[in-house]
């Protein structure tokens, strides 16, 4: 049976396991995929463990993935842009051979999912931290009109805006600016869903077809999202499709078989 897992710390919450088994069994495989606690001292040596064992791929989670950018010997152009990796493959002698999936499932549940397209849209990304980094590229591979960063603290989103330049048209800003902006896509990459709180975005961005997408995922609409609905934006979703679609990425890249991922929404979120 092959070996599969995800690392992290916290990782009990995952639900890698429950989507990667199911898309064993649509292969009609039987694989082990379990989650493995890690700490920043002990991460490199339970990778080593891992592959020793006979381990065959790992999914990154928080927070390993530039650990893992670090410890690689071969990254994907994603996992290079990013400079973090979410999902490591292992050469027959053990180099780690890492990449970043979270763009391209965040495109696959924007485009085939929600019917999204990015193309000559403008784009307001809501944060600057490692998430973005993640996203960036494969959103300026779409070629938006543009892509703005806001952040807090406005030198991150100026220093991102910056290094991702050569890819897209792409610019920072301050939240206090946005005022007379209006996008059609707005993508919450902040932590502040997590603390149940709101970017501090006017909703003055927002147009009635408006696209708002919470990176996070929750069984509940996250505060961001109850915002966007309260301000009447046109289309709302959380993160659990990129979840998925990342996760098809990652078991593809592994197995060369491309999972349905129809079924794992259902799966996961049977009430919805």
């Amino acid at each position: 049976m092959d070996n599969y897992a995800v690392i992290g710390n916290p990782v009990a919450h995952s639900k890698s396991p429950q989507i990667h088994l199911a898309f064993a069994q649509q292969e009609g495989v039987s694989i082990d995929y379990r989650r493995i606690l890690a700490d920043d001292e002990t991460f490199v040596a339970t990778v080593e463990k891992f592959f020793h064992d006979r381990g065959c791929g790992l999914n990154i989670t928080l927070p390993f993935k530039v650990k893992a950018y670090q410890q690689c010997t071969e990254l994907n152009d994603y996992a290079q842009a990013a400079k973090a990796v979410n999902t490591i493959s292992f050469s027959s002698t053990g180099d780690w051979i890492g990449a970043n999936t979270d763009g391209i499932g965040l495109l696959r549940d924007l485009k085939s999912n929600l019917g999204v397209e990015l193309t000559r849209k403008n784009v307001l990304i809501l944060g600057a931290g490692g998430a973005v980094r993640g996203i960036l590229l494969p959103l300026l591979q779409e070629n938006p009109s543009q892509i703005v960063i806001a952040n807090r603290t406005y030198e991150k989103a100026e220093a991102l805006a910056k290094e991702f330049i050569a890819a897209g048209t792409i610019s920072s800003s301050q939240f206090s600016d946005l005022k007379s902006s209006k996008f059609d896509i707005v993508i919450n990459a902040t932590a502040a869903s997590l603390s149940n709180q709101i970017p501090p975005v006017s909703a003055t961005v927002l147009k009635s077809e408006t696209v708002c997408y919470d990176l996070a995922y929750s069984d509940q609409d996250t505060a961001f999202l109850n915002w966007a609905k309260t301000h009447h934006a046109g289309t709302t979703s959380d993160g659990l499709g990129m979840l998925i679609e990342q996760a098809a990425e990652s078991y593809f890249i592994w197995r060369g078989f491309r999972p349905d991922t129809g079924s794992v929404f259902s799966l996961l979120r049977p009430n919805r």
